[in-house]
């Protein structure tokens, strides 16, 4: 049912634009017969205004010789004599010619035409044609001694003639309109047989047959159509290929996606289950080292360092678990300043200024990043610098970007060539982390004379912010 509502509709289509087609040529052709006949009839009816003045006036111009003969001779005698030779001639050519007495009285009227007898044109046409020649029509009178001629000029044969034409005319004007009406249909028919098939070609590809393609058609215009309706078939069988892709890509992502979680979870668990666990004993040993090692000045302090580091690793340890886990866990911030009061604590021989407040409200990956960096900044102080002061400053994001400068006091790049700035592990490490976030770092010297490590990491508002 479907197949046959589309090719109803194709029929339809077609059918229509070849009516349309050959409805309006058949109806200009007919404008032009329709301008035609109209001028035909005006020049018709000048014609036979011409031909019934030419004819009255030769009437008129005999009848004259024939009066005045009746006024030189015996009026009776002659009078009787034009009556007889007036009723021998009879009907006189496109015109009624009646006589009366002196008395008024009809004596004589001409007999009528026997062409086309019986015979006379519509109304309508013979008023166009009487109204147009109202002045050749008015009768003539002559005097012919006792008797009184009366000529009327008479166009109802002419424009008989006029109405036969006219139909005949009309008749060959409707079989010519008719057989142009046909040859339209037939020739839009063959010319417009290839939509038939753009038709089924477009329903074909409505339905996901994205491999259907027209013929090449040898007229230009279809030809034309074919190759774009043939482009655009290509370009969409080549979509729906991507799309194809892109979804097989989509469901692999998905199920490595998985695999990965499944991997970190498990990576998680064994951190927990295995590292934290060892942590927490090395911690708890040494602090029951610290409890018994009052009077061991040396044992005691180092005890206490380990103390210290087994803190700071399960502050490591445990955010890398909030990591793996997707959970925002202690914010950077928080985690930093913990970080940095430790830091404080074991160093107690450098001066430690701090300002973080601009970490707050960053997304969790370049405030981590920012966490990496200072950590090893301040790694890289107490092993290189040989400094007295230092400062950690985090500044409010500004154009979408954050900035984090570490300053100290200490040696600077002293003693060491540009070329060779910042080539430890350390600072490649600061390095392509700033880089991996589309950022960049840079190591230059403080103005106090030591160095200044400032990295600048944009922040993208539509990431999730850490908390």
């Amino acid at each position: 049912m479907k197949a046959l509502a589309r090719r109803w509709r194709r029929v339809r289509l077609c059918g229509t634009l070849r009516l349309r087609f050959s409805l309006i040529l058949t109806l200009l052709a007919a404008t032009l017969l329709l301008a035609g006949g109209i001028g035909w009839m005006r020049e018709t009816r000048a014609a036979i205004g011409e031909e019934v003045e030419a004819a009255t006036r030769v009437a008129l111009q005999w009848l004259g010789v024939a009066a005045h003969g009746a006024e030189t001779g015996d009026p009776a005698w002659i009078s009787g004599r034009l009556l007889a030779h007036v009723a021998a001639v009879g009907r006189i050519r496109a015109n009624e010619l009646t006589v009366f007495d002196a008395d008024g009285r009809l004596v004589y009227r001409s007999p009528g035409s026997s062409y086309k007898a019986g015979r006379s044109a519509p109304a309508w046409f013979s008023g166009y044609f009487a109204q147009a020649l109202a002045p050749s029509l008015q009768p003539r009178t002559l005097r012919a001694g006792p008797l009184t001629l009366v000529l009327t000029p008479d166009s109802s044969r002419a424009v008989l003639d006029a109405w036969d034409d006219l139909r005949v005319f009309a008749g060959w004007a409707l079989a010519a309109l008719a057989g142009l009406f046909a040859a339209c249909w037939l020739a839009l028919r063959h010319a417009l047989q290839p939509l038939g098939a753009v038709m089924q070609a477009l329903g074909q590809l409505g339905n996901g047959r994205f491999d259907t393609r027209l013929p090449v058609f040898q007229d230009s215009e279809l030809g034309q159509l074919a190759g774009a309706f043939n482009g655009m078939a290509d370009r969409l069988d080549a979509a729906v290929e991507e799309n194809i892709r892109l979804g097989r890509e989509q469901d692999l992502t998905r199920t490595v996606q998985a695999h990965l979680e499944s991997e970190r979870q498990a990576i998680a668990r064994e951190l927990h289950d295995e590292l934290s666990q060892g942590i927490t004993a090395v911690r708890a040993l040494a602090g029951a080292i610290v409890q018994r090692t009052e009077a061991q000045p040396d044992l005691h302090g180092h005890a206490q360092s380990i103390v210290a580091v087994t803190s700071q690793m399960q502050q490591d340890v445990r955010a890398i678990l909030y990591r793996l886990r997707n959970d925002p866990g202690v914010p950077p911030a928080e985690v930093l300043d913990g970080w940095l009061t430790l830091w404080q604590e074991r160093h107690p021989e450098i001066a430690l200024r701090r300002d973080l407040a601009a970490l707050a409200g960053v997304p969790a990956a370049p405030a981590q990043a920012a966490l990496r960096i200072v950590q090893e900044s301040l790694t890289n102080v107490v092993r290189h610098a040989r400094a007295r002061t230092v400062s950690v400053r985090v500044q409010a994001p500004a154009q979408n970007m954050l900035c984090v400068e570490i300053e100290d006091d200490g040696c600077g790049t002293h003693g060491a060539s540009a070329a060779t700035r910042g080539s430890g592990l350390g600072l490649r490490g600061m390095r392509e982390r700033a880089e991996a976030l589309g950022g960049h770092l840079e190591c230059i010297d403080g103005p106090r004379g030591g160095l200044c490590v400032r990295a600048c990491l944009p922040v993208d508002p539509s990431l999730e912010l850490a908390p």
